[in-house]
């Protein structure tokens, strides 16, 4: 394969320095690096080491410097509170060093770490970035979670501030966010010295005196705070993603890679161009939030789109066209989740008519597999490139993807492409062999990691060693399994515990997903595989269904079964399914297949600290109970 995408993909494994460094230029350090790459203690590569650096200098004051103070940064677009406001990057430099004076002068200093706690609002933005001004190690918690999982978090990276907010607002309610600070607290063994929560109109808090100050107050009071040099390879963030053990392991990602790689893909993966408006459909609390809410867009100079409401339900399933037709969006970045919300809602893209789209150059999908159906539809609704890519809360960015701003491969469905510049993925059987083109294993990256990958876990050495790479020594195990074809294509089938053994045959869940997705009553389906004394595992479908579908479930559970047959085959062993009204997610829209195979199985099911709505378990074991499964009827602990 030759062309302009192979060309730089050649280069940034061939001769990954000299290619870092020349990325690295387009940024402004306070001193160069003594080495772009140190790899004197493998795995753990550093990148840019002797640098000094500043991301919140890159984000904001540079762009003021370079005359661009006036352009929008921040278009923050609430329809739950019906508020838009945009923000300059003039205004948000001006914010972000007065609420860095406001930290520095509790005491916050380099090398604290900070817990943000705070709904979709600028103020969430504005206290990351004065975290990075300082040289403050932040930790962002999804808004909402419970007491008990921020109370670990407290205890594991033990900051010295949280900076919280009174409330979260949903749809159709308001979510208390102080009490559950408050409780964290008291459950923590670690005590913070201080906490700054920002007073929301539609639910005021109770402060604690001596202990909480009031967001206003502080930030009027305060004064500007220059930026602190920090090394490149001293931890920007702290971002918790769950462990095997049940204990969070605390990703950490350090400010000159990662500033690099993110400001890099911007022009490369996404085809961006300073000054447009890019929208990532996201949460802060969550990776895509942290690199393409915050860092990505606002290092390379674009607006960025920060939003407060759901794909469906503010108002209608036509809110996602509203926005990108407002606000002249040029690149939306999303889950897949939120589109088959979308589709379900308004399968004939009725909805779409009514906005003019044409701003919109280009869809990217990541965060869950991309099933084909989803990506057809998008397609035939949106006329634009939509381009599924693959990364992880580890790596900071996209391992595979189809590279806009360099060269559009040809699309194929179900694949995110190919590796992107700077990822080596290889495909691994159990044994450590390598997998023939084609045939399912242990998807993995070979070492060194590119820039922005994780360098370590937050204190816990010997466990990024045991969880990513002592199974297969000088490889990142990405814990996904799926294939590569003979054009390179990456293929992502599932996470390796989404590997169902059939009467010894290794089967992937996502693959029968994409076979049950193609039908056209199916608006989201999940598959999982569930204990047979026989066959060692049988899979196990759940269809959610297309709105205003009247087929009989016994009728429509036949023709999937069908399907699966024709297209994989008896091998498959694929019987049943059940129908269901929605499927048990977390906060980000990935969708809890290990709960429901518990729940299946008849075994206890502990609550899930991140699921979106946990009365909707109840409707998953009576559904599985109706097709007999979960006969047990396990406890739901919370």
């Amino acid at each position: 394969m030759s062309g302009k995408f192979e060309t730089i993909y050649r280069r940034s494994i061939d001769d990954r320095e000299a290619f870092w460094a020349e990325a690295a230029a387009d940024l402004t350090w306070i001193k160069p690096w003594d080495r772009v790459l140190d790899d004197s203690r493998p795995p753990f590569y550093r990148w840019f080491t002797g640098a000094q650096f500043n991301t919140a200098h890159n984000c904001l004051d540079r762009h003021v410097e370079a005359g661009r103070g006036d352009q929008t940064a921040i278009i923050y677009d609430s329809p739950v509170t019906d508020t838009v406001r945009h923000i300059t990057y003039a205004e948000l430099t001006d914010q972000v060093a007065r609420f860095a004076g406001a930290m520095a002068g509790i005491g916050v200093v380099k090398g604290d770490r900070v817990i943000i706690y705070m709904p979709m609002v600028p103020e969430a933005l504005v206290a990351m970035l004065a975290c990075a001004r300082l040289g403050a190690i932040h930790s962002v918690v999804f808004g909402g979670f419970a007491a008990k999982e921020l109370a670990t978090r407290i205890d594991d990276c033990q900051p010295k501030l949280i900076v919280g907010a009174s409330c979260g607002i949903e749809t159709t309610r308001i979510i208390p966010y102080k009490p559950l600070i408050d409780n964290a607290i008291e459950l923590a063994k670690h005590k913070p010295v201080n906490t700054i929560i920002l007073q929301r109109d539609r639910q005021l808090a109770t402060l604690v005196p001596g202990r909480d100050l009031d967001w206003d107050s502080v930030i009027t009071a305060a004064k500007p705070h220059a930026c602190v040099a920090v090394a490149a390879t001293d931890p920007l963030y702290i971002l918790y993603t769950s462990g095997t053990t049940g204990a969070p392991k605390g990703v950490v990602r350090d400010n000159g890679g990662h500033a690099v790689a993110l400001n890099w893909s911007m022009r490369n993966i996404y085809n961006m161009r300073p000054g447009e408006v890019f929208w990532a459909a996201s949460d802060v609390g969550w990776v895509v939030g942290h690199s393409y809410i915050v860092y990505a867009p606002l290092l390379y100079g674009c607006t960025t789109v920060l939003y407060e409401g759901k794909p469906i339900g503010t108002p209608d399933a036509g809110a996602f066209w509203r926005v990108i037709a407002q606000h002249q969006v040029s690149t939306l970045f999303t889950a897949p989740t939120a589109f088959r919300a979308i589709k379900r809602e308004d399968p004939d893209g009725k909805l779409i008519q009514r906005y003019d789209l044409r701003s919109l150059r280009a869809l990217f999908l990541a965060g869950e597999r991309s099933d084909p159906a989803t990506l057809e539809w998008a397609e035939s609704q949106l006329n634009v490139p939509v381009i599924d890519h693959w990364w992880q809360t580890e790596t900071g960015w996209a391992i595979a993807a189809n590279c806009l701003g360099i060269e559009l491969l040809a699309v194929k469905h179900g694949s995110p492409t190919r590796a992107a510049p700077g990822w080596d993925v290889r495909v691994l059987g159990d044994d450590g062999h390598p997998a023939k083109p084609g045939e399912i294993g242990n998807i993995v990256c070979k070492l060194p990691l590119p820039p922005s990958a994780f360098p370590t876990l937050w204190n816990a050495e010997d466990r990024y060693l045991k969880s990513y790479f002592d199974h297969f020594p000088g490889y990142y195990q990405t814990s996904d399994a799926g294939f590569i074809d003979e054009d390179g294509y990456v293929y992502i089938m599932a996470r390796t515990d989404d590997i169902i053994n059939v009467a010894g045959h290794r089967l992937s869940t996502g693959g029968m997903e994409e076979v049950l997705a193609s039908h056209p009553d199916v608006a989201e389906c999940a598959v999982v595989g569930v204990y047979d004394e026989v066959k060692g595992q049988l899979p196990l479908g759940f269809l959610v269904l297309k709105a205003g579908i009247t087929k009989p479930h016994v009728q429509l559970v036949a023709e999937v079964v069908q399907l699966v047959r024709d297209r994989i085959g008896p091998v498959a062993a694929f019987k049943t399914a059940a129908v269901v009204d929605r499927l048990p997610k977390t906060r980000s829209g990935k969708i809890l297949r290990g709960t429901m195979q518990k729940i299946a199985d008849g075994l206890d099911v502990a609550m899930p600290a991140t699921i979106d709505d946990p009365a909707i378990l109840g409707e998953i074991e009576t559904a599985l109970q109706g097709v007999g499964y979960a006969q047990k009827q396990p406890a739901i602990s919370p």
